[in-house]
């Protein structure tokens, strides 16, 4: 009865839509060479179609194949633009790229053309409607195709999957997320930009693009995708610019996750015929060779891609596919068992956070308990959705949907948040864009603010609605760590030029180290981030110079946090000074606390160092009180720290314990903050 009303359909609106024009040649008697070269031009697509087809319905990568049929049927439609299957044909290769909107048209003008043409239209219809933003004209589309499909395969999961989409986005669409999501087109091209990846502080990012580049191209004129970087200047994001080194290469090279630190990336890129991981790392100005990781994690019967540095250096997270099992890429980890060693141990599945469909990228945020996960499963609104799984007692969450408009019909994918959560950056290739893959910058609002009543709006206000409970209900603390950022750059004290330094921090309270790194060996910078609540003391060393020691609280409950320092280095020269900022005593005593001892050990260790040095131990102190017994304690604060130098084995004859008072202040003494830094012990080099 269908088909009877469709011949019907068709003979009204042919004068309207046209006819369905075959590849036979009673319809082009007069062009026999051309009907041979699109027919043949048709087999040759037919060939790749078919490949990309399968592998479609096994859930795995399809490659060039939609690509390289679509050059073969785009002949055939240049000789006839008005046949039915191969429109439709030509909408799956759309339907299947990196700009997917443009399959639009074509599965219109088959429907239009023959709507039986091929029993996946209505599939395709749907799919059609659905990234137009028509869910319920969608789900009639796939509600037909479900009613005539009769094959005993496993492609109805692909049609559930679509129904729950076309039914999550109305959902999602009528509750947005409050953001708001804008294309950046400095770092956007018609081609296909991907993977951003950026800094901690937000200042600088990674991305992977197959923009025109100094290769040459392939069969298909398309170029292989090279790793970028960009800097965010006060007019926005620079134009990108490849990495300087020997990071990219021939081949596709896609950045996955750029450290905390910025100072090492991990990539995928095709390796001996399958897509391995790798890691590069950065030395001064260059990126190095990547290095392909442990066999554990970039296997040798797998594809694997999308890895992830979690927050303490010590696992990787990554995708992987199963040629064995149709549900696309899965989501592992795979953990050291020592860092110095790099061991890691087989990798584990986390079936809580897979799918059925391809899941990954992946993305740990810098806070250890957030994982943003692109999936083409789970409760999406079409193509790959960003979703959100959250660290409970240890165990990963089943990943929540991030809502529109940071998702949509189309692909979705890739996230890199900053250290404080407010903007995020990801790979779309939503309506609307300049081609393909484009990068979204996704700017937080935050909570919304509930107005403040008056006393009398409130009274009317309880009057429409009454007030049930007069109890007043205990706020709710909603757990989030809190994150600060701390950065700067290492320098020279005279010259001003960058100094390649290793920095510790340590936990005062504990005296623990917490962190050890080394500065860029040709700019000075650095970048990490540390929790709130703690006392930090920093102590920075560069060979030739003087240690550089400073301290800092980050209050309970601090959120959104810079620290940004430019560290000056003075070198071992008769006459430097260094303030050792990491000494305390307690109060009105010479008694030293025990969170000295870090400081006090590094100290040490200058001396045993640098045995020909010989210092001035200085204690100083704020004007409050009598000049006579500030200058009683400050002698007294200098000589125990001579003492217990001299307790570690320092000859006495290297040091002199000398107390000025507050008479060598080195900053006003009106303010607290001014008062705290002429609180301090010194020390200044007599001999070398």
């Amino acid at each position: 009865m269908r088909k009877l009303l469709t011949l019907v359909v068709i003979g009204l609106t042919t004068h309207l839509f046209g006819q369905n024009v075959d590849f036979k040649s009673a319809n082009f008697k007069d062009d026999k060479e051309g009907l041979k070269n699109a027919t043949t031009a048709i087999d040759k697509g037919d060939e790749f179609y078919k490949v990309g087809v399968a592998s479609v319905f096994a859930v795995q990568d399809f490659g060039t194949n939609f690509k390289s049929a679509l050059v073969q049927f785009e002949i055939a439609q240049k000789f006839n633009s008005n046949n039915a299957l191969l429109n439709y044909k030509i909408g799956v290769c759309h339907a299947n790229s990196t700009n997917p909107v443009t399959c639009i048209e074509y599965f219109k003008k088959a429907y239009k053309l023959d709507p039986d043409c091929d029993p996946f239209l209505d599939y395709y219809m749907g799919y059609a409607t659905q990234l137009e933003g028509k869910y319920d004209e969608a789900n009639k589309f796939y509600s037909t195709f479900e009613s005539e499909y009769k094959k005993a395969d496993d492609f109805m999961k692909f049609v559930n999957l679509r129904r729950k989409q076309c039914v999550t986005a109305k959902k999602f669409e009528a509750s947005a997320v409050r953001c708001w999501v804008d294309n950046v087109p400095s770092l956007s091209t018609e081609q296909d930009d991907i993977a951003p990846s950026i800094s901690t502080d937000g200042s600088e990012m990674i991305l992977s693009s197959n923009r025109p580049n100094s290769h040459e191209p392939n069969a298909l004129g398309i170029y292989d995708y090279d790793i970028y970087s960009s800097s965010l200047l006060d007019n926005g994001w620079s134009t990108p610019t490849k990495l300087v080194g020997p990071i990219n290469s021939n081949n596709d090279d896609i950045s996955n996750c750029l450290s905390y630190d910025g100072t090492k990336m991990l990539l995928h890129r095709e390796s001996g015929g399958q897509t391995d991981i790798f890691e590069s790392k950065l030395k001064g100005l260059e990126w190095s060779d990547p290095q392909r990781l442990s066999i554990f994690i970039s296997s040798d019967k797998n594809n694997e891609k999308y890895a992830s540095y979690n927050e303490d250096g010590w696992k990787i997270y990554f995708s992987r596919d199963n040629s064995l099992r149709e549900t696309g890429s899965e989501v592992m980890f795979s953990g050291m068992q020592n860092k110095m060693k790099q061991d890691f141990m087989i990798a584990t599945m986390l079936t809580g956070v897979n799918s059925k469909f391809n899941d990954g990228p992946i993305y740990i945020h810098i806070d250890g308990e957030s994982m943003y996960i692109a999936s083409e499963g789970h409760e999406g609104m079409g193509g790959y959705d960003i979703f959100l799984s959250k660290k409970v007692q240890g165990q990963w969450t089943t990943p929540v949907n991030l809502g529109y408009p940071i998702n949509t019909p189309y692909d979705d994918f890739f996230f890199a948040s900053t250290a404080n959560g407010k903007f995020a950056y990801i790979s779309s290739n939503r309506a609307g864009g300049k081609g393909g893959y484009d990068i979204y910058k996704v700017t937080f609002w935050g909570p919304e603010k509930k107005p403040i009543l008056e006393t009398e709006d409130y009274l009317l206000a309880s009057i429409v609605m009454p007030v049930k409970d007069h109890n007043i209900e205990k706020s709710v603390e909603v757990k989030k760590k809190s994150l600060t950022v701390f950065k700067g750059v290492t320098i020279d004290a005279i010259s001003r030029k960058p100094v390649e330094a290793q920095i510790e921090i340590t936990d005062n309270a504990t005296g623990k180290v917490i962190e050890t790194f080394t500065t860029n060996s040709a700019t000075g910078k650095f970048i990490i981030t540390l929790n709130s609540g703690k006392n930090y003391g920093i102590a920075v060393k560069a060979t030739g110079y003087l240690f550089h020691s400073e301290n800092f609280d980050i209050p309970t409950g601090a959120d959104d946090n810079l620290v940004n320092k430019v560290i000056e280095l003075k070198n071992i020269a008769i006459g430097s000074k260094i303030a050792l900022r990491n000494i305390f005593f307690d109060v009105n005593k010479a008694t030293l606390r025990p969170e000295s001892n870090a400081e006090m050990e590094r100290l040490v260790q200058l001396m045993k160092d640098v045995p020909r040095l010989k210092i001035e131990i200085s204690g100083h102190t704020d004007n409050t009180g009598s000049a006579t017994l500030n200058e009683t304690l400050s002698q007294q604060r200098a000589e125990a720290v001579v003492a217990y130098l001299v307790s570690k084995g320092i000859a006495a004859n290297r040091m002199i314990a000398k107390g000025y008072g507050s008479s060598q202040p080195i900053a006003s003494n009106n303010s607290e903050d001014g008062k705290q830094q002429n609180r301090r012990t010194e020390f200044e080099i007599k001999g070398n």
